[in-house]
């Protein structure tokens, strides 16, 4: 089973889900207080059963909040942004150089977050 992993920075809190192999599946963006960090991580846990809009295809389907956007950088690579259903973004993957991959790491999410143990590194 994969876990949240709470650390503080130089500014604030962020998180990272790791998969059960402890590999980094998703980060956050950097809280201002430890409560809205482990408010964010629940809100992953809720919002990580929303669908995947492709945004890699022309005339992708636009899907309703909470989704999966997955796109492609600046440098080529796949990569997937959770958003919770008020449209902001809550969790960012990793780049990918294959589109599979991108669609496994959304899936591991989706997988590991909803009953992922939260744990302090602090």
């Amino acid at each position: 089973m994969g876990k949240f992993v709470i650390k503080q920075t130089n500014t604030g809190f962020k998180f990272d889900l790791k998969a059960a192999n402890g590999e980094v599946i998703a980060t956050s963006e950097v809280y201002a207080s430890e409560a809205a960090c482990l408010n964010g991580a629940e809100s992953v846990k809720k919002n990580c059963i929303g669908e995947i809009e492709d945004q890699t295809v022309e005339n992708f389907e636009v899907q309703k909040h909470p989704k999966f956007e997955m796109y492609t950088d600046k440098a080529g690579e796949f990569r997937f942004r959770l958003k919770a259903k008020n449209g902001e973004i809550i969790a960012v993957g990793e780049g990918y150089k294959a589109k599979a991959g991108c669609l496994n790491g959304i899936e591991s999410v989706k997988k590991n977050a909803p009953e992922a143990p939260i744990e302090k590194l602090y």
